[in-house]
């Protein structure tokens, strides 16, 4: 098998390929491997390569539904033991987590031979992958524009060639943007669908969930079937489905009601190419006999933007306590320091609000089989476009200084600090 032959297959193809021992799992490394090199700075995929680790697969008996599959985790929240889970960040780079995550454990066990981490911003908190320790990855089919965050580096892997799948999260778009940016196709499970353990029980409280990237759809639905289950000691067990999703492929889902609006919830300006992707695919969708209407949920956009920037806010100032703020971008010291200006009440408060949102949506769920949207409201930036203007950067004492009178506060001295 060459390259070109080996992009073309789904990991379900690669898998079958094994299988009935037309190529053998090391051929398929190889030739993910030496594509990683060949694309190593031209993408900037991945960030660390586990040579040893996959080597030590290929020595033991592979077994499972994608047994011999090359693949890749995200180095945020995805664990490998005695690794690094860098998180795209200076100040854990080089600190190693003690055990696999469950997301690593159920790909070992599904035969998938994982030889690396993808990149991601720091502490994924961008819609772009760009950060200072790694350096900006970028998108395949324009390298001169990103593959979207935060799971950018799992979708330039996957789009460039590298894997047929890659593990990916989402917080906040992190699965659904890189796969609007380039091409895959990206499902972001709910909530707790897909342990996040043992390290954490939730993720942004349960706001994250963890999945992966893929070219095909029924790549993603097998592996779901992988990921998702009880997990011993996580918060709460999600009923399965009623047949495994590998399966629901196979069964027609009738007439749908669909949904759909091209409006921000918060009243910015779309893109007119996103407005016409979204308005496109309803025609599609009712030109093959579903219902189809415009219509949107009873949200208020801007109040769940600024419950979700609290719960944002916070969780940054959280992770940042965890290093030195000298090992942080100036971005990411800036979130910090609005998170600890926020009181824990003010937090909490927010977070309630979470359950009228979530009351909506299952109202209007009722009435409504799938909520139509543009993915995001603007086509993928280009490298370095957003990053933080250099006379901000330049000067960093301000920012020093609010940390400084952050802490104070946070000490019982100096006073309160606000936001303007």
């Amino acid at each position: 098998m060459n390259f070109e032959e080996y992009r073309r297959h789904d990991a379900t193809a690669l898998a079958q390929r094994v299988s009935a021992g037309e190529i053998t799992p090391t051929e398929l490394l190889r030739l993910a491997t030496d594509r990683a090199e060949a694309t190593g700075t031209q993408l900037n995929a991945i960030n660390r390569l586990l040579p040893e680790r996959a080597q030590r697969r290929l020595e033991a008996p592979l077994a499972g539904p994608f047994a011999g599959v090359p693949f890749l985790v995200k180095d945020l929240a995805q664990d490998v033991g005695d690794e690094p889970t860098s998180m795209g960040s200076r100040a854990f780079a080089n600190t190693p987590v003690p055990e696999d995550s469950t997301f690593v454990h159920r790909a070992d066990d599904a035969g998938l031979v994982l030889f690396g981490k993808t990149n991601t911003p720091e502490l994924g908190l961008k819609g772009i992958t760009e950060n200072a320790a790694f350096g900006a990855t970028r998108n395949p089919w324009d390298r001169d524009r990103t593959p979207g965050g935060s799971s950018g580096g799992a979708a330039a892997a996957v789009a460039g060639g590298i894997v047929p799948m890659a593990g990916a999260n989402d917080g906040g778009g992190s699965i659904r943007i890189p796969a609007a940016y380039c091409g895959l196709f990206g499902l972001r499970p709910g909530r707790g669908r897909v342990p996040v353990g043992p390290r954490f029980h939730e993720i942004w409280e349960g706001a994250s969930s963890d999945h992966v990237l893929t070219r095909s759809v029924r790549d993603s639905a097998r592996m779901l079937d992988i990921l998702a289950g009880p997990d011993i000691g996580a918060p709460f067990h999600v009923a399965p489905p009623e047949r495994p999703y590998s399966e629901e492929l196979q069964h027609a889902p009738g007439r749908l009601r669909i949904a759909f609006s091209t409006r921000s919830p918060i009243g910015t300006e779309v893109d007119p190419a996103c407005r016409e992707a979204a308005e496109k695919t309803a025609r599609q969708l009712e030109a093959l006999g579903h219902t189809v209407e415009e219509t949107e949920p009873a949200i208020d956009g801007m109040a769940l933007a600024r419950c979700y920037l609290t719960l944002y806010f916070g969780q940054v100032a959280a992770m940042v306590a965890d290093g030195r703020p000298s090992d942080f971008e100036l971005d990411t010291r800036a979130l910090a320091m609005l998170g600890r200006a926020l009181t824990s009440g003010e937090y909490v408060r927010a977070h309630q609000q979470w359950n009228t949102f979530g009351r909506a949506l299952g109202r209007f769920f009722q009435d409504h089989d799938l909520y139509l949207t543009p993915t995001t409201a603007a086509p993928p930036a280009r490298i370095g476009e957003l990053e933080t203007p250099p006379e901000r950067t330049a000067r960093p004492a301000p920012a020093a200084q609010a940390e400084r009178r952050s802490a104070a506060h946070e000490n019982g001295g100096g006073g309160q600090t606000r936001v303007p």
